[in-house]
């Protein structure tokens, strides 16, 4: 289902997928089958989303962003992918960030570029990540340190 106020420009769309109002999917993306993508969602070209995954809204998947099998994100999750912006970067290196199987990203968290969330890990609501998060492991906090496990 592809809401018809939306700008889905790639065909790589999974079976049962939803792709809500409002979000714009760029023509390299992909994604895979059982996904929820919220209204207000932008994915970028260079972005693999694998199944089962959520994407709640307000989020922007960048060039490099890999997510894995069931994975949740949270609302407004911020995803950067360059340690060095700056308008007009000639020197513009992309970061890549992976986010392992059963990861789960609470609202308002911040993604720097170049890392890994561990697979199952979890990322608690306004975090700043970093550095790479260990499999099965809660952070929180900024920046995001080991918090209560779940």
């Amino acid at each position: 289902m592809i809401h018809p106020l939306s700008d889905v420009q790639s065909k790589n769309i999974g079976e049962n997928t939803k792709v809500w109002q409002f979000c714009v999917v760029l023509p390299n993306a992909k994604i895979g089958k059982n996904c929820n993508i919220c209204s207000h969602v932008f994915i970028e070209n260079d972005v693999v989303v694998g199944d089962n995954v959520t994407v709640k809204c307000g989020v922007q998947l960048w060039d490099g962003v890999i997510i894995e099998d069931n994975v949740f994100i949270g609302p407004n999750v911020a995803f950067t992918n360059d340690k060095y912006p700056k308008s007009g970067n000639k020197n513009f290196k992309l970061e890549k960030t992976i986010v392992k199987k059963g990861a789960s990203i609470g609202a308002n968290a911040t993604i720097l570029p170049g890392i890994t969330i561990g697979e199952n890990a979890v990322v608690g609501a306004g975090s700043v990540v970093t550095k790479s998060v260990l499999p099965n492991l809660t952070v929180v906090g900024n920046p995001a340190k080991p918090g209560d496990n779940v």
